[in-house]
């Protein structure tokens, strides 16, 4: 935050009954920055990435795609046939549809297969989606 809004007092204190952190700092400027940001739920309203926005996705697909995962998504060992056979897949679940096109369109601009598991999911199954995957997500932190 610091970085980006250099003259703003940014503040870090503990969240109440939990041991994360809560790191803000305030500014008029933080809308020019997320402009997806706004009222109510996001799955309820128009969700799209601004053209400065699609030309940063469209250089760095692998960097945007591990920050959705890590955010709405996971890594799993998926067990078949009472565990009998198990492969890696990621899962990706989103509610609202602009969000899961815009992962899927970067999954496209990658090559990487995806199906959509049902309503909310998106999977990524296939052995050298996987693969291709896991050369850039990285564990969770």
């Amino acid at each position: 935050m610091t970085a980006v809004m250099p003259h703003n007092k940014v503040r870090i204190a503990p969240a109440h009954d939990s041991a994360a952190m809560i790191v803000s700092a305030y500014s008029k400027h933080w809308p020019c920055l997320f402009p997806q940001h706004g009222p109510g739920m996001k799955h309820t309203r128009k969700i799209c990435l601004e053209s400065w926005q699609v030309a940063i996705v469209q250089d760095h697909p692998e960097a945007f795609l591990r920050g959705l995962i890590h955010s709405d998504g996971c890594r799993v060992l998926n067990r078949v046939q009472k565990g009998k056979y198990a492969y890696p897949r990621y899962q990706f679940s989103q509610v609202s549809e602009d969000i899961r096109r815009i992962f899927t369109d970067a999954c496209d601009q990658l090559g990487i297969s995806w199906r959509r598991m049902n309503r909310v999911n998106i999977s990524i199954a296939r052995r050298d989606s996987v693969a291709l995957m896991d050369t850039f997500v990285g564990p969770k932190t």
